[in-house]
Parts: C-alpha cells; structure tokens; sequence
C-alpha cells in the first residue's frame, strides 16, 4: 500500500508541476492573448493527434471531420527474437490496427477499430467515445485541458473450449467484452512543449487465474516540436498491480510484465500525420498493452512501429467557403 501510495504522490505533484508552470515558452501563450484583445481565448492543437504512440491525446475531432488511422507494430528490434535474423524485427508483425474516428460535434467523436491483438485475445473490434470536457484558455483561467475516453473492445477470436482457465475459454458475448476509461489532463506550455497525465481504468470480463479483471494505471505523454513539421513525442504507462498476483501469474505464464514505454517522431506532411516510434508494448489496443506488456527495453524487446492519420473533412459550409477564397 505504501508503494502504490508514493507513486500516486509522484502523479500528484507532476500535475501540480502542470498547473502551476510558467517555464519555457510560456510568453507565446501571453503575445497570442494580447493579440486577442485580452479574451479568455481558448488554447488550439495541444497535440497534432488523437493519438501519441500508445496513449490518447486530449484532442478530438471538429465536427464532421473523419480520421482513417492505421497502426503497425513490428517484432523485437534485438534480443533472441530480434537482430539480422529477423531483419530487425520487420519479418514479424505483433499487431495492426485500423480505425476510423469521426467528428459528431467539436467536443464529441465516436470512433471504431479492428485489430489484429498481441495475445492469445485476438480479433479484436473496437467502439469508442471521446469528450471534450474542459479546454485549457491562454489566459490560465482553465490551466488545463481535460477530455474523457471510453471504449469497448469485442475479441471476436474462437474460444478455447479445451483449456477452461485459458484468457480465450469463452463461454458467452459477455466474456469477450473488454472496457477501458480514462481521464486525459493535459497542459500546453508553448507553442513548442506540451504535456499530458491520463489516469486510466482497464476492465477486462473475462482473465485467466488470480490475474486481475480490473487494473488502474496512470499514464504520462509529452510532445516537443523542434522543426515546423517535427517532433518529437513520448508516452509511458505505470499499471499498479497486486504485487502478490503479479508473481503468481508470471511464475504461471515463465513471463514476467513489464511498464509500456513508447519513443517516437512525429512528422507533418499536409493532411497527414506520420509518426515513426519505438515502444516495448507489442499491442495497440489499451485492454492489452496497459496490463499485459511482457517485453523489455534492456533485453532489446523493442520494436520499430508506424502511424498514419489522414483527415478528411464533410462540413459542407465550411468547404465551400473554402472553394470561395
């Protein structure tokens, strides 16, 4: 208890930090205000996604605006599934995923998904809701952004009808649902810098033994523009365990669970958004990489990925007022 109490302390003061920092670029917020008028203006593209590597962002969607995205994650750059062998990991492919986001109003986007999943949990068709709660003001009289994400993932996978404590032994549609909640705060400091705290709830109806179905994480992302069309972005997730549980089911499974922890490049390039990244977590899906990455940095399980996002617009006034200048 006391460890899981430290680490909340650690979350609390980073968002603290969040509330209160003034640092680094801070005076391209205060000139876009003055350009303002001195409105309560309401602070734009805290990130240039939906999405960093692994995490969401606090961003949505304007209205009547659809994003087709695709996510690929290949094998282990290094280590014994990795290196020359495996040409670096491009000759495997632990999962893929594509989804289709759309604006319903500015605040408020639905979105859907199939993915390929990383575990024994496969087939996985996705639903998801995305609000826009509170939006951070340049003024700093709302400091922070704050959006609510909510999904359900359907494993669509055959059940494992000779092994009944198997993750896949399902035995109704109940089972195959998985749930995911999470709160996204997020502040931008600068033009440049921004910074995002998600803690999250994971609800998984049917695992195998003494392996929680529900697990609460907290997870941290950034983004550092250093070019027009360049950044730089991070995500890493912590899930607090039952430290008992968790030795049970790795000496179970001769595995052992590690936190997820994403690097990569994020790239502009007119209507798309391309992001190259490196990341421990073999799945994309939340009700799979938050409880159930068993791959590690310094044993060279890491892995090359990529994402495209491409929007498209369907406000029918807004296109053509755009035909018309």
């Amino acid at each position: 208890m006391k460890k899981y109490t430290n680490k909340l302390s650690i979350c609390l003061s980073i968002l603290a930090i969040m509330i209160s920092f003034k640092g680094y670029g801070q005076d391209d917020l205060e000139k876009a205000m003055a350009t303002s008028g001195g409105k309560s203006e309401k602070v734009i593209a805290t990130f240039k996604s939906t999405k960093l590597i692994n995490g969401h962002t606090n961003e949505t969607l304007y209205k009547h605006e659809l994003d087709f995205k695709v996510d690929h994650r290949f094998g282990d750059i290094a280590g014994s599934n990795g290196g020359i062998k495996k040409f670096f990991g491009l000759d495997n492919s632990t999962d893929v995923r594509i989804g289709f986001e759309y604006g319903l109003t500015d605040k408020l986007t639905v979105g859907l998904a199939r993915a390929k999943g990383a575990t024994a949990v496969q087939q996985l068709y996705e639903g998801s809701l995305k609000y826009r709660l509170l939006e951070q003001t340049v003024d700093n009289k709302v400091p922070l952004a704050v959006t609510l994400f909510g999904s359900n993932t359907i494993a669509a996978v055959e059940a494992n009808k000779d092994d009944p404590t198997a993750a896949t032994s399902y035995r109704n549609f109940g089972e195959r649902m998985n749930w995911v909640a999470q709160i996204i705060l997020a502040r931008k400091f600068s033009s440049n810098l921004s910074f995002s705290l998600t803690p999250s709830y994971v609800h998984r109806n049917l695992t195998t033994f003494r392996d929680p179905n529900d697990l609460f994480a907290i997870g941290a992302g950034g983004r550092f523009k250093f070019t027009k069309r360049m950044a730089l972005v991070i995500d890493y997730f912590l899930p607090f365990r039952n430290k008992a549980d968790k030795e049970y089911v790795e000496a179970q499974r001769a595995t052992k669970f590690y936190n997820p922890l994403g690097v990569g490049l994020e790239m502009e390039t007119g209507g798309h958004v391309f992001h190259i990244n490196f990341t421990n977590a073999t799945a994309i899906q939340e009700m799979q990489f938050i409880p159930e990455t068993t791959s590690s940095w310094l044993k060279g399980q890491y892995r090359w990925g990529f994402s495209i996002s491409r929007r498209f617009s369907f406000d029918r006034k807004k296109a053509k007022s755009e035909s018309k200048e």
